[in-house]
Formats: structure tokens, sequence, C-alpha cells
């Protein structure tokens, strides 16, 4: 049995996914960006973009009763290597001490080209 929760985004009706899903134990959320209300935030500020980003997993997590602290693994997509520092500022903030496997890898663009980072995480809580 699985379970869903969507943020009303824009993408999620177009192409046919669910912002998260959760799946016996754990928790799939799918990549999370600076975007909210429809309009892309923190324009050229990757780590505050990449905070953006976990804030809505955090509440996508909460929506299927878990949370960061559940966090194993996390995939950062980044449009720029060179600014993993900035990326990696707020992915430390947030996990610091959760301490998940973690990927950062760059790619050449993501849908809307002001995004610099896009960030989807796993998360294991029984009974999720």
């Amino acid at each position: 049995m699985t379970r869903a929760v969507s943020s009303g985004g824009p993408w999620e009706d177009a192409v046919g996914y669910s912002r998260a899903v959760a799946a016996g134990d754990y928790v799939f959320v799918s990549g999370c960006t600076s975007v909210v209300n429809g309009e892309v935030t923190h324009e050229g500020d990757a780590t505050a973009q990449t905070a953006q980003a976990i804030e809505h997993i955090a509440a996508a997590l909460a929506g299927l009763g878990a949370s960061l602290a559940d966090v194993v693994s996390t995939r950062m997509f980044v449009t720029d290597i060179t600014r993993w520092a900035e990326y990696g500022q707020a992915h430390g903030a947030a996990f610091g001490t959760v301490r998940p496997a973690a990927t950062m890898v760059q790619v050449s663009a993501l849908i809307d080209p002001r995004l610099l980072v896009e960030v989807e995480a796993v998360a294991y809580r029984g009974g999720a």
C-alpha cells in the first residue's frame, strides 16, 4: 500500500507525479526546487535556493508523518558544481546532525533557467 501527497505545484498534474510517496517504511520525495506559489524565489542565490528546496522536502515529509530527521539519502542536482560549498552550506544546516548519504551532481539545466538546484530525498520511518 502506498500513500501520496501533492504540493499543488504547477508541474505535478502536467507531468503526472506526486511530491512524495510513502511505500512501507520509506518516504520518497520528488525533486524540490526554489519555487513558491508557481514563482522562482531567491534568484541567483544557491544557498537560499537549496534551503527553500529542503523546506519543501520537510513539508512533504510532514504530510506523510516523517521529518528531516528521518532522511537517509539526498540527491542534489546543481547547474554549477563550482558553487558546491553554497549548496552544501544549506544542506549541512538542515542535515548536519542527521548526515544522510548524499550525492551532488551537475546537470546541464533544470526546468527553469533561474533554478540553480533541485533536491530529492528518501526517508525511513517505521510505520510511515
